[in-house]
Formats: structure tokens, C-alpha cells, sequence
């Protein structure tokens, strides 16, 4: 009869901690509407592996291990990294890289906007963190869930909760955390700046030809990122060859749900209290925000840099846009330009810096993964 009790009697102050951090996340998907599709399974994958003995993850009885659920999906999906390169197709699938090849100068912001990452790496590794650890979290700047998750479960593994929470939240947050940050660095002038409608007639055939000529490209210049750009630009091609349009939208919907469960579920089997409860946790969520900082403050200024050698003069709010999270960036740019401006029409362009930074912030984490790997 007491073996019935051994789960209540087991549980401790950690359990009950990180049943209220599970539970707080679902409440931030269902009411905040924060990343639902990620943080609910999350959340609630948090609350099941913090029950004492729960089946859900491996256990070892009587000598002989026994396999949990989660734990199987986390060696399955996470550490073969099939999870999140199957995103990498279903988000390409999503993708119109046609704002981006009409205003080819955005993808300079693309890269610009990534300034984030290689500073929080700086701050990390002042703060203790080995640098493996320290390009893992530095990778949450990239403002893209999958390259976090990809390159924090290569370089750290313990940390890869706390990580994943920090990128989905702050995401979530880019309407927060965006618009004091681009007020602060730019004057009611240049926020009010319009931008021409169109600056080229994209074709079919180069729509086909941009994901495969930008995995070539990519791969050779950072061969650690091939299976990164790769899936991304394949789910792209999926959408744009015009002859598989029934697969491209099943990557777009059934992948991309299913995939997202899966993931979600994985990375809530590492938020255990033993994992999850440390001085690292709050270094990471605070890291996180100087890494979003970071980011749109390099994208703004690195714009207004531009601008001292143009003669028509870029609005500095699209270099914002250059961080990967789409489309939720590209619409704040909009919206704070027609703010200043109700006929400005930034969004194109900012669509443009946004799909941008999705190549850039795949392109960071193979560049870090090489890099990071050689040491």
C-alpha cells in the first residue's frame, strides 16, 4: 500500500517549484497567447517529469532501466537534431523570400541584426560560462527557436531548457522589448523616413533558384551549417517550384504541428528541479533580453551607419527587422512607422530585413558551431 503513496511522499520543494514554473507556462500560452504552440507542451511536459517517479522519463528498477516517453524523444528528435531541422522545412515552406530579392540591401541588415549573439557570448563567458556554453546562449539573440535548440544541443545539452524558454519568450516579447529600444537610438525624423514601393520584378525562376544557389553558397562558406540552411531553403523550394504545393502545404500545417508537439514535449524532459533550479537559470533569462537588446540596437545602428553614405537614406527602424523573428518583427517596424506616419509603408521592406535575418541566424549557427567545434 505505501508503494501507491511513494510519488506524494517523494516530492520535494524543487518538484513543487518547477510544477508552478510548468504551469505558469501554460498560463502564458493560453492567456498571453506567448509562443502557444511551443510553450504549452512545454509547459505541461514540465509539470509531468517533476512528479516523482513518473514514467515519463527513464527509470532504473530493479536493475533494469526502463524508457521513458520523453526521454525517448529527447534522444530520438533533440540529440540526433532531427526535430529541429524538420522545423528548418516547415518554416521554409512558410517563407516568401520575394520582399527580400525586391530590396536585395536588406539582407545586409540580416546579418547586422545578429550583433547580439557574439556580444552576449562576450557577457556569458564574463559571467563564468564556458564558451561552449556561452555560444549556446548567445545563439537566443539569433530571436530563432530551432537554431537555439539545434546549436544548444550539440554545445549544452543542460542547459538546453532554460535556453529554449528564454528564445520562445522573447520572442513572444519582440513588441515589448522593440519599440523603446529603436525610440531610444532614433529621432521622430528617421522613424518617419518612407521607402520606395519596389525596387525590382522578381521572377519565378529566380524565386527557384534563390534557396538552391543560398544552400550552396552557405554551405561552402560554413559546411557545419549546410543541414540548417539546407532543410530551410528545401521546405522553400517545396513552396516556391510550383509542382508540390500539396506537399509544401502539409510542411507548412501537419509538419510544422506535429514537429512543434514532439519538440515542445523533448525539451520540457530536461526542466527537471535538479537541472533547472541553479544561479545558471536566471543568468540564462537575463542573457537572453541583452541578447534581443543587443540585437535590434546593431540592426538600428548599423543602418544609421549606412545612412552617412546614402543619398536616399534607409529608415534606421528596418535594421531592427534584420533579427529572425518573422513575422512578428517585420509587423512592429510597420506599425511603429505608420505611428510617426499613417501613410508610411514600411512593411515590404521589413518583411524583406526579417526573412533576412532568417538566413542570417542559421548562417551565425553553423558559423558558431565551426568555430566553437575547432577550439
Amino acid at each position: 500500500m505505501s508503494s501507491l503513496f511513494l510519488g506524494i511522499t517523494s516530492v520535494t520543494i524543487g518538484n513543487v517549484v518547477m510544477i508552478a514554473v510548468g504551469l505558469t507556462l501554460i498560463y502564458l500560452a493560453i492567456s498571453k497567447e506567448y509562443e502557444p504552440a511551443l510553450l504549452l507542451p512545454i509547459g505541461f511536459s514540465t509539470v509531468l517529469v517533476n512528479i516523482p517517479l513518473s514514467s515519463v522519463l527513464d527509470q532504473w528498477i530493479e536493475g533494469v532501466l526502463h524508457r521513458g516517453v520523453l526521454s525517448i524523444f529527447f534522444d530520438i528528435g533533440i540529440i540526433t537534431e532531427i526535430f529541429p531541422l524538420l522545423i528548418f522545412i516547415a518554416v521554409g515552406a512558410m517563407i516568401d523570400f520575394g520582399p527580400l530579392l525586391e530590396h536585395p540591401i536588406m539582407i545586409l541588415f540580416g546579418a547586422a541584426a545578429q550583433f547580439g549573439i557574439f556580444a552576449t557570448m562576450v557577457v556569458a563567458t564574463l559571467l563564468g560560462f564556458d564558451l561552449k556554453q556561452a555560444a549556446s546562449i548567445g545563439i537566443i539573440g539569433a530571436a530563432d527557436g530551432p537554431t537555439s535548440i539545434y546549436v544548444a544541443g550539440r554545445f549544452a545539452r543542460e542547459l538546453l531548457g532554460p535556453i529554449s524558454v528564454a528564445a520562445y519568450s522573447y520572442m513572444s516579447l519582440v513588441p515589448i522589448i522593440q519599440p523603446p529600444v529603436i525610440k531610444m537610438l532614433t529621432t521622430k525624423q528617421e522613424r518617419a523616413i518612407k521607402m520606395p514601393a519596389k525596387s525590382l520584378k522578381i521572377s519565378k525562376r529566380a524565386k527557384i533558384i534563390f534557396p538552391i544557389a543560398v544552400t550552396v553558397i552557405s554551405s561552402l562558406i560554413a559546411p557545419n551549417a549546410a543541414a540548417l540552411i539546407g532543410f530551410l531553403m528545401f521546405g522553400n523550394l517545396l513552396r516556391e517550384c510550383g509542382v508540390l504545393n500539396s506537399i509544401a502545404k502539409s510542411a507548412q500545417n501537419e509538419l510544422a504541428n506535429i514537429v512543434t508537439i514532439l519538440l515542445g514535449l523533448s525539451i520540457g524532459s530536461t526542466m527537471t528541479a535538479d537541472k533547472f533550479l541553479r544561479p545558471q537559470t536566471l543568468y540564462i533569462l537575463l542573457l537572453g533580453l541583452v541578447a534581443f537588446v543587443f540585437d535590434t540596437a546593431g540592426g538600428v545602428l548599423f543602418a544609421k551607419f549606412l545612412n552617412l553614405f546614402l543619398k536616399n537614406k534607409i529608415n534606421p527602424m528596418l535594421g531592427a527587422a534584420g533579427i529572425s523573428a518573422f513575422p512578428m518583427s517585420a509587423r512592429v517596424i510597420h506599425q511603429l512607422g505608420r505611428k510617426e506616419d499613417p501613410t508610411n509603408y514600411l512593411l515590404m521592406h521589413a518583411v524583406g530585413a526579417n526573412v533576412a535575418g532568417q538566413i542570417g541566424s542559421v548562417l551565425a549557427g553553423g558559423v558558431l558551431i565551426t568555430l566553437i567545434s575547432n577550439l
